[in-house]
C-alpha cells in the first residue's frame, strides 16, 4: 500500500512550502518505505509514499498523464486494471507502465468523475487536473482505504491517508468536535465522516469530492451504495456452487503481486475460506500466519493448524502473552484519534508476524457483515419478533420499567442479560441495535460527561448517526437493515480502520476478497434466510464450504480476538488506569464528571462491577488527545 498527501489552493495560486509538504509526507513513511515523491506548482502540492507491489521499476508517483495535464497520487489496488488498460488503449491512450496508477489517470481523462464506477478494487486517490483547475478525491466503495481532508481558513484544501498527515500542518486547528466524543464513547470509534477534530473529515466510502478553483468546496458525492436488490436463486446446491465460484474469483484477482504474498489464518470460517480458495488457485503452498494466546479461551490456533495441514500451507504461528499491553502508547499514535477496539493489539501482532514473510496478505474481513455472522444479529432478530408483536407505546413503558428495575448481571453470559434485553425492547429497532453494540449506555454517558460537554452537545445523541443511515437504507428488511448499518459504521470505522493502521504500521498490504464490491452486491441480494437461518449465521457460506473445510471449523462457536481488560485493570494496569483517568489530563479537559470516573475505577478495581469497556475507552481517549487542545469551558 501507499500514503498520499496534498494541498490545493481553492481560491488562487499560492506557493506552498516544499519543506512542509515533505514533513507531512514523512509522517506516513511507514505506509510506503520503498520510495517517496513530491510535485509542486503554484496552487497545488502533491506527495506520495510508495510500497512497491506491482511494476516495481516504473510505478513511481506522483504520476503524470502523457500530455502533462493530469497528476495523480494514489493508494490502493485496481484489480481490473488490465481490462481497463486494453479498453483505454483501444481509445488511443498510450501507456508507459504496467501498473494500475496510469489506468486511473487515463480513465479520468476519458470518463471524468464517472471513472470511479469502472474501478474494481480498494483505493483512495487525489488527482489534479491542470486544464480543469481542480482536485478530485475518491475513496473505494467499502472504505478499505482511508482518506482525510479539511479546508484551512476557507481556502486551502489539505488531505492525506492518515490524520497525522493533516496534523503536521501548523494551520490545522485541533479543536474538539463534541459530537465525535459522544460517538466515540458510544461506539468505540468515530464514524465517517467525522473525526475527533472540528472541521476535519473522512471522505465517506463510495464517495468523491471534486474541488474546483474559484468555487466553494461542495458536499461529498455518492457514486455507490450496497444495493440489497433481490437476485435470482435456484436450488440450494446451485446457490452453494455459485457462491464458491464467486468467492474463488474474488480471491483469484487478488493474487497478482510481484512480491511475496500470503494470508491471515485465524481458524475462523472467513479466513479459512480465503485460504482454501488460495490453495486451490495457486501451485505454490500458501504462506499463512496465525496468532495464538496463552489463555485457552482466546486461542484458536488448533483450528488454524487444521486448515494449514489440510491445504499444506507454509504456516507460521506465534503465541502472544495475555499481558501484552505494552502497545498502548503505540496504538494511540497509530490511530491518531480515540479508538477503543482492544483487538487492535492482536491485530497489530498478526500483521507484524505476517510481514516477516510476505508483503501482501489476504484477510477474511467482511464475512460477518455480508453473511450475518455476528451473534448480535441473532439477538436482535429474536427481540425483533417481540417488537413486531407489541407496539412501541406498550413496550416502552413496560420494558423500560423492567430494564430499570432488573439488576445488571455483568458476569452472566449475554443470553441471561435480561436487563439489556428489556432495555432493547423499550426502543425502536434502530435505537435497540445501537444499544446492543454500544460500549456505554446512554445513562452512563449522561453521568460520565461534564455539564460543559453536555452544553456543547446541544442535545446531540449518537443514535443520529444510525438514523442517518437507516433513513437512506435501500432495504427495510430488519436483518438487512442492521447489516447495512454495520457496513456504514462498524465495518469501516472499526474493522477496516484497525486493519489498515495495523498493517501499514508494518508496511504490509492487506487485501479483502470478501469485500469485493461485486461479491458484496450479489450477497446483499440473497434472501435473508440464506444468511441467518434459525440461530445459524452464515448459513449458506458454511454450506458452500462444507466440501472444503471440516465441520469443526465451520460450526464451532465463534471466538474472535479478545484481551483480558478486566484482569489488566485490577492488576498490572491498575496504577496506570488511575493516573490516566483521575490524576492526569482528563481532568484538565473539562469533558468529564470526575466523581463519576472515580466511581467507575473504584467499583471495577474492587470487583464490585465490571467496567472494563468504558475504562478502556477512557484510557485510550486520554492517550490519543494528550497533546491536543480539548478543553471545554
Amino acid at each position: 500500500m501507499c500514503g498520499i498527501a496534498g494541498l490545493f489552493d481553492t481560491v488562487g495560486h499560492s506557493e506552498f512550502d516544499r519543506n512542509l509538504l515533505q514533513a507531512m509526507n514523512q509522517t506516513q513513511f511507514h505506509r510506503g518505505p520503498d520510495e517517496g515523491g513530491v510535485f509542486l506548482e503554484p496552487g497545488v502540492a502533491l506527495a506520495h509514499r510508495r510500497l512497491s507491489i506491482i511494476d516495481l521499476s516504473s510505478g513511481q508517483q506522483p504520476m503524470f498523464s502523457a500530455d502533462g495535464n493530469v497528476c495523480l497520487v494514489y493508494n490502493g489496488e485496481i484489480y481490473n486494471f488490465g481490462e481497463l488498460a486494453q479498453e483505454l488503449k483501444a481509445r488511443g491512450y498510450q501507456f508507459r507502465t504496467r501498473c494500475d496508477t496510469e489506468v486511473i489517470i487515463y480513465a479520468w481523462q476519458e470518463w471524468g468523475e464517472a471513472c470511479v464506477k469502472r474501478f474494481r478494487g480498494m483505493f483512495a486517490f487525489a488527482l489534479y487536473d491542470k486544464v480543469r483547475q481542480c482536485v478530485f478525491l475518491a475513496r473505494d466503495r467499502l472504505g478499505i482505504k482511508p482518506l482525510f481532508f479539511s479546508v484551512l481558513d476557507g481556502q486551502t484544501l489539505v488531505f492525506g491517508s492518515e490524520l497525522k498527515v493533516l496534523k503536521a500542518h501548523p494551520g490545522l486547528s485541533r479543536k474538539l468536535e463534541p459530537q465525535a466524543v459522544e460517538d466515540y464513547f458510544t461506539l468505540g470509534y468515530i464514524p465517517e465522516p467525522k473525526t475527533i477534530y472540528r472541521n476535519v473529515y473522512k471522505l465517506r466510502p463510495g464517495h468523491t469530492l471534486l474541488v474546483e478553483r474559484g468555487k466553494p468546496v461542495p458536499a461529498q458525492q455518492e457514486y455507490w451504495d450496497v444495493p440489497f436488490a433481490p437476485v435470482a436463486v435456484g436450488t440450494e446446491a446451485e446457490l452453494c456452487d455459485e457462491l464458491y465460484s464467486r468467492l474463488r474469483e474474488a480471491v483469484d484477482i487478488r493474487l497478482v503481486a510481484e512480491v511475496p504474498l500470503g494470508a491471515f489464518l485465524s481458524g475462523g470460517v472467513d479466513s479459512s475460506a480465503v485460504v482454501a480458495a488460495m490453495a486451490q488457485l495457486q501451485q505454490d503452498p500458501v504462506n499463512t500466519c496465525a496468532i495464538g494466546f496463552d489463555v485457552a479461551q482466546y486461542n484458536e490456533t488448533d483450528f488454524a493448524r487444521e486448515v494449514a495441514q489440510r491445504y499444506h500451507t507454509n504456516h507460521l504461528e506465534r503465541v502472544v502473552a495475555s499481558d501484552d499491553f505494552d502497545l498502548l502508547d503505540t496504538l494511540a499514535g497509530l490511530y491518531d484519534e480515540p479508538y477503543a477496539d482492544s483487538s487492535a493489539i492482536p491485530t497489530y501482532r498478526v500483521c507484524q508476524l505476517a510481514r516477516e514473510r510476505v508483503t501482501v496478505a489476504l484477510s477474511g474481513d467482511g464475512g460477518d457483515e455480508n453473511f450475518a455472522g455476528y451473534r448480535r444479529y441473532r439477538w436482535h432478530m429474536n427481540e425483533e419478533r417481540l417488537r413486531g408483536a407489541l407496539p412501541l407505546g406498550v413496550r416502552k413503558p413496560v420494558f423500560g420499567a423492567l430494564g430499570r428495575l432488573y439488576p445488571k448481571l455483568d458476569w452472566a453470559p449475554r443470553v441471561f442479560r435480561a436487563k439489556t434485553t428489556f432495555e432493547s425492547l423499550a426502543r425502536n429497532s434502530v435505537e435497540a441495535y445501537l444499544h446492543s453494540v454500544s460500549l456505554t449506555s446512554e445513562e452512563q454517558r449522561k453521568a460520565m460527561f461534564s455539564d460543559a460537554l453536555h452544553r456543547e452537545l446541544q442535545g446531540y445523541r449518537a443514535v443520529e448517526t444510525f438514523n442517518y443511515h437507516a433513513n437512506r437504507s435501500p432495504t427495510d428488511d430488519p436483518l438487512s437493515m442492521i447489516q447495512y448499518l454495520d457496513m456504514k459504521t462498524y465495518l469501516v470505522g472499526d474493522i477496516l480502520t484497525k486493519v489498515d493502521r495495523a498493517s501499514m504500521a508494518h508496511s504490509l498490504e492487506v487485501r479483502v476478497p470478501l469485500l469485493d464490491h461485486k461479491f458484496v452486491e450479489w450477497i446483499s441480494g440473497l434472501p435473508v434466510n440464506y444468511k441467518l437461518r434459525g440461530q445459524e449465521g452464515k448459513y449458506i457460506l458454511k454450506k458452500a464450504l462444507e466440501p472444503h473445510l471440516s465441520h469443526d471449523v465451520l460450526y464451532r462457536p465463534k471466538m474472535g480476538f479478545g484481551v483480558p481488560l478486566g484482569k489488566w485493570f485490577r492488576g498490572p494496569l491498575k496504577q496506570r488506569l488511575r493516573e490516566s483517568l483521575l490524576d492526569g489530563g482528563l481532568a484538565q479537559t473539562g469533558l468529564f464528571n470526575q466523581h463519576y470516573l472515580e466511581k467507575l475505577v473504584n467499583d471495577h478495581q474492587s470487583g464490585l462491577r465490571e467496567y472494563s469497556a468504558p475504562l478502556w475507552s477512557l484510557m485510550m481517549f486520554q492517550a490519543a488527545i494528550a497533546d491536543d487542545d480539548f478543553a471545554v469551558r
